[in-house]
């Protein structure tokens, strides 16, 4: 995958400062919204260290409240999560070889951090990838606990911060369309949306994965050359 000069040493300021601006809010609603539910402020943050999975951390509020089973809760999440799967198989040679940078990278590997990961060149070394990886984490912990001490304080509404995330993918889609080696992944992409709403609205994006997969399996399209 080609990129300019200018892009492939960008610092990782650069780098990780459009996830940044998504994560820190959208943390800060899942640490308002978990302490609002009755959890203690410590529980949030450690669920964002240890748990890092974002919308199945949404998921899991309303679980909770409801009573729902760890096991339960647990199902869930590898449901909302089984796509990382597909983004850990695609990196797994520019990951460390062996040790825990490279099982850490595995578990870090969220969908804003691929899209980031996969922008850079193929000698990025993997220390680089690494730090990236851990500090795109960061400020979705950092985001946790200020929700979280702004939740057990005050009552604050949340309206709008929803959004953030739509905006955080459309610039991280445009980054990947920039750098792109094949204008398939868009072409299938979207038609494969557009059905999978068709036929269930409620499971749109699992369909659509899953069509996407399969186009992927039958489909050798040759690369066009980055403007």
């Amino acid at each position: 995958m080609a990129l300019s000069p200018s892009k492939a040493h960008l610092p990782l300021s650069a780098l990780t400062l459009p996830v940044a601006m998504g994560y820190i809010p959208l943390g800060a609603v899942f640490g308002f919204l978990f302490v609002q539910a009755g959890a203690p402020t410590w529980l949030a943050v450690l669920s964002s260290v240890v748990i890092y999975a974002g919308a199945a951390q949404y998921m899991m509020i309303p679980m909770l409240v409801a009573g729902a089973s760890y096991a339960s809760i647990a199902l869930a999440t590898l449901v909302i999560n089984l796509r990382h799967v597909f983004y850990g198989l695609s990196l797994l040679q520019r990951f460390p070889p062996k040790g825990l940078m490279r099982l850490y990278m595995v578990f870090g590997l969220t969908d804003e951090t691929y899209s980031v990961l996969t922008t850079l060149p193929a000698d990025t070394p993997p220390q680089k990838m690494f730090l990236l990886t851990a500090l795109n984490q960061l400020w979705w912990v950092l985001g946790t606990l200020l929700g979280a001490v702004v939740g057990a304080q005050a009552q604050l509404s949340m309206k709008g911060l929803d959004f953030v995330l739509a905006c955080l993918f459309a610039v991280l889609a445009t980054e990947q369309w920039r750098h792109r080696s094949s204008a398939w992944p868009v072409l299938v992409a979207l038609p494969a949306y557009a059905l999978a709403l068709v036929i269930s609205q409620q499971q749109a994006l699992s369909i659509a994965i899953g069509l996407c997969v399969l186009a992927a399996v039958f489909i050798q399209p040759k690369p066009v050359s980055t403007p």
